[in-house]
């Protein structure tokens, strides 16, 4: 029989191994928070980076939930507008920020779409919520002038913030007409690798930190 001493001692290391346990399968939580491209806009769900990205994660023994808050068409203002409540919703320990393509295609002053970006970062941040910045740039239809001082935006709010930056998103795919849509905007089913791609060792540092 066992005496009442070694029963505390083996409720002890019970608790402590379960605890332990539990502890081990903690997992984080990655929020993509964008735009069409990220919303797997034109093509079946599971081919769309976000998706290729959590099974990724999951093939290389990462604890992590992929939570893809991406709305089509939506500009930083939406992005603004709704990231709050998002936020409450979801609890991410990351957040992927991929918005400002459709500020850029509508012509909106590129001071405006900083000011949302940097408005999104604060708030994340004032919630212990990591971010990590997706670059973006337009087609040079678009004049220089304001290429230029759309894609400058990107690596100033990066520093400005101190946040990391993945300064090439879309433009290596969007160069390729085998990767992309017949609209010539969105990645199809064979771009999306590569969107992953560039994305993943930003993402890769920051779960490894």
């Amino acid at each position: 029989m066992v005496q009442p001493f070694f029963k505390k001692v083996l409720l002890s290391l019970f608790l402590l191994t379960s605890l332990s346990s539990l502890a081990g399968e903690s997992v984080s939580k990655v929020m993509v928070f964008g735009d069409s491209l990220s919303a797997a806009y034109g093509i079946p769900a599971e081919y769309g980076w976000v998706q290729l990205l959590q099974e990724r994660l999951d093939e290389k023994d990462y604890k992590v939930e992929v939570i893809n808050a991406s709305i089509s068409g939506n500009t930083s203002g939406n992005g603004l507008n709704r990231i709050k409540k998002d936020l409450e919703t979801h609890s991410p320990d990351i957040l992927i920020l991929e918005l400002g393509g459709n500020d850029g295609l509508r012509g909106h002053p590129p001071a405006r779409l900083k000011s949302n970006l940097k408005k999104m970062i604060e708030i994340c941040q004032a919630n212990n919520v990591e971010v990590l910045l997706v670059g973006m740039q337009l087609p040079p239809s678009y004049g220089k002038r304001y290429t230029t001082a759309f894609a400058n935006l990107y690596p100033e709010i990066a520093e400005e913030m101190n946040v990391p930056l993945v300064k090439s998103f879309i433009d290596t795919v969007g160069v390729d007409p085998e990767l992309m849509q017949n609209d010539r905007i969105h990645p199809n089913e064979k771009g999306q690798p590569l969107l992953l791609d560039s994305v993943w060792p930003s993402l890769k540092a920051m779960l490894d930190d």
